[in-house]
């Protein structure tokens, strides 16, 4: 099991799950900066799908973003969930088809048993941390006493 700052250090492709195109929505403020800090967004929402946010194209899936992205021999490396916490367990089996390095549930997000089935799948977990405040800590300058 990696580390938060492993995982951030490793990834470069950051499918986030339940991505708005509404600028002042947590999903698209976390993207944004994951964005502006070097990291591949890739939006999955059904809603959204075939248009663009951020500059990126929306999937309705996990699996027409990994295989577009498959294309490119490209794949995704974190699965940053914005949903309910009863609806990541359905995603713990998309990432684990898509062969995602990490299942991470946003701030707030915890379901244990789709923590179990990503773990047992071999995938890192994260639960209840954003991926940005996370981000921001890890670079940030310590202070001077």
């Amino acid at each position: 099991m990696k580390t938060i700052t492993q995982i951030l250090q490793e990834s470069k492709i950051v499918a986030v799950v339940g991505l708005s195109n509404k600028p002042d929505k947590p999903s698209h403020e976390v993207a944004e900066y994951l964005q502006e800090n070097g990291y591949r967004v890739v939006p999955v929402n059904p809603t959204y799908a075939g248009s663009q946010i951020l500059g990126e194209t929306v999937y309705a899936s996990l699996q027409d973003a990994a295989g577009a992205l498959a294309l490119h021999g490209e794949r995704i490396d974190i699965v940053d969930c914005f949903r309910k916490s009863e609806d990541i367990p359905p995603l713990a089996k998309d990432a684990i088809a898509v062969r995602a390095s990490c299942l991470w549930m946003q701030l707030g997000i915890e379901n244990q048993a789709a923590a179990d089935l990503a773990r047992a799948a071999g995938l890192d977990v994260v639960m209840n941390h954003c991926i940005k405040i996370e981000h921001r800590e890890l670079h940030a300058v310590p202070k001077g006493d």
